[in-house]
C-alpha cells in the first residue's frame, strides 16, 4: 500500500506558528545587489553552491541568481529560514553556529554568509558522519571566502556523552547498518564493526567537545530521529551556552518530547512547524520533517513580539 500523495507542497509549508515576522525577515536579508556566477547556484544571501551537492536540483539552477524561499526551496522553508535568520538578527559582534550532521554545511555556509553581510566576526563549527558530505562542506565553505581559521569541521557523530558510534560508511556499496548511527554498542559489536568495511566506528562528541564552553547563538539539530536523546543528553550545557536551537523534527512523537523537555527548563518556543505525516495503513509516515525553534529566556533577554500570522487560517 503506498503512502497517499501530499496536498500542495506550498499549501503544507505555510501551516506554521510563529511569534516573529519570519518572512519579512528573509525578506530583509534578501540582496538586490548579486550578480550571477558561472558554473555555480547564487541564492538570496549571496551564498554560492555548486551543482554537485544535489545535481537533480542544482543543475538547471547553474549560473542562476535562486529566488528567496517562499515558501521554500531545494532544502528548506520559511519556518527553518527564518528561525536561523532570526538568531543572526539577534547576534552582536560575533557569530557562533554549532551544526550537528552539518551534510555539505548547508547551515553553517547561509548563517556565515548572512552574519558576514552584518559585519560580524564568525565562528562555524560542524559535524558529520559522512566523509563525502564533509568534504563537500569543506570545499563550498572555502569557495564562499571563509578561512580556516573561521571553520572548524569534525569527522564524527554528535551525542550525549563520549565514546564511539557505528555509523554507514558512504563508500560501501551497501548499507547493513541502516542510517542512523548507533550508539552504546558493546565491544564484541564494536569489534566486528571495526573488520566490517560497510560501517565505520567513530567517535562521539558532546556539545561540550564542539563548543568548547563558549556561548552558541544557533545550535541547528538535525540527526535523523536523535534530537529528544541529544537535547537530554546535553541540557545543561544548552543552558548555560546556547542562546537558541533550531530542530529539524523527524517525527510527531519526537516533537511532544521536545515541547515537554524545553517548556520544563523555562525555554521558548518561537517557531514551530509540525512534521508533515501522512496516514499509511493506519500508522504515521514522515515525509517531510517538522521545525521547531527554542530561545534560552537566561541568554537571550529580547523577543520580537509581531505575530506572523501564516497558518493560522
Amino acid at each position: 500500500m503506498a503512502v497517499p500523495p501530499l496536498r500542495p507542497r506550498a499549501e503544507l509549508l505555510y501551516h506554521y506558528y510563529s511569534e516573529f515576522d519570519a518572512f519579512g525577515l528573509i525578506k530583509a536579508y534578501s540582496r538586490t545587489d548579486l550578480e550571477p556566477t558561472p558554473e555555480v547556484m547564487t541564492n538570496f544571501l549571496g551564498a554560492m553552491v555548486p551543482p554537485r551537492i544535489h545535481p537533480p536540483m542544482l543543475e538547471k539552477m547553474v549560473g542562476k541568481i535562486e529566488p528567496i524561499p517562499n515558501p521554500g526551496n531545494w532544502h528548506a522553508d520559511i519556518a527553518e529560514w527564518g528561525s536561523a535568520l532570526q538568531t543572526v538578527e539577534r547576534a552582536s559582534d560575533s557569530y557562533c553556529i554549532v551544526e550537528l550532521g552539518c551534510g555539505w554545511g548547508c547551515w553553517l555556509l547561509n548563517m556565515g554568509v548572512a552574519a558576514q553581510s552584518r559585519g560580524l566576526k564568525v565562528n562555524l563549527v560542524g559535524i558529520e558522519g559522512d566523509t563525502e558530505h564533509l568534504a563537500n562542506a569543506r570545499d563550498v565553505l572555502q569557495m564562499n571566502g571563509f578561512s580556516n581559521d573561521e571553520v572548524q569541521l569534525h569527522h564524527g557523530i554528535a551525542a550525549a556523552t563520549s565514546g564511539q558510534a557505528i555509523f554507514p560508511d558512504a563508500s560501501a556499496r551497501k548499507r547493513t547498518w541502516g542510517g542512523q548511527a548507533i550508539f552504546d554498542a558493546d565491544a564484541d559489536t564494536l569489534a566486528r564493526a571495526q573488520a566490517d568495511p560497510d560501517v565505520q566506528v567513530l567517535d562521539c562528541m558532546t556539545l561540550e567537545d564542539l563548543g568548547g564552553g563558549a556561548a552558541i547563538d544557533l545550535l541547528h539539530i538535525d540527526i535523523q530521529g536523535a534530537e529528544g536523546s541529544y537535547v537530554k543528553g546535553n541540557a545543561e550545557q544548552m543552558d548555560r551556552y546556547v542562546k537558541h536551537v533550531l530542530i529539524g523534527t523527524h517525527s510527531r512523537i519526537i516533537e511532544g518530547q521536545l515541547f515537554e523537555h524545553f517548556l520544563a527548563r523555562g525555554w521558548r518556543l518561537e517557531m514551530e512547524r509540525p512534521a508533515i505525516t501522512p496516514l499509511l495503513d493506519g500508522r504515521p509516515v514522515t515525509r517531510i520533517d517538522g521545525v521547531q525553534f527554542w530561545s534560552n529566556p537566561a541568554l537571550v533577554k529580547q523577543h520580537d513580539t509581531k505575530d506572523d500570522t501564516r497558518g493560522n487560517a
